[in-house]
């Protein structure tokens, strides 16, 4: 008898957040001390995740938030995204501060 349940990928879980300098901003992805997934290239999955948060995000309107609630030197929390190394979103808890 076949098993019929779909396999889920081997996904991680990333923190974003931006970081305010004091003239600039940074997106940063906060990675795991152990990645379950074979990621290959870290500059990719880095570049996956923002790409990722900013298809489920307003941009500008993110930004002028972290814009008007912290000060330089503070790091402003967006979330968490779990990602297959293939880009298949298992689960998010991605969000505007304060919305």
């Amino acid at each position: 008898m076949a098993d019929d349940t779909e396999s889920t990928p081997t996904a991680d879980t990333f923190g974003v957040s931006i970081g305010v300098d004091d003239d600039a901003f940074r997106f940063l992805v906060h990675v795991p001390s152990t990645l379950d997934a074979a990621w290959s290239d870290r500059d990719a999955f880095q570049r996956l995740v923002e790409r990722t948060v900013w298809e489920r995000l307003d941009r500008e309107r993110a930004l002028e938030v972290v814009d008007r609630v912290a000060d330089a030197g503070e790091r402003v929390e967006l979330g968490t995204v779990t990602l297959a190394p293939d880009g298949t979103v298992v689960d998010h808890t991605l969000s505007v501060p304060g919305e």
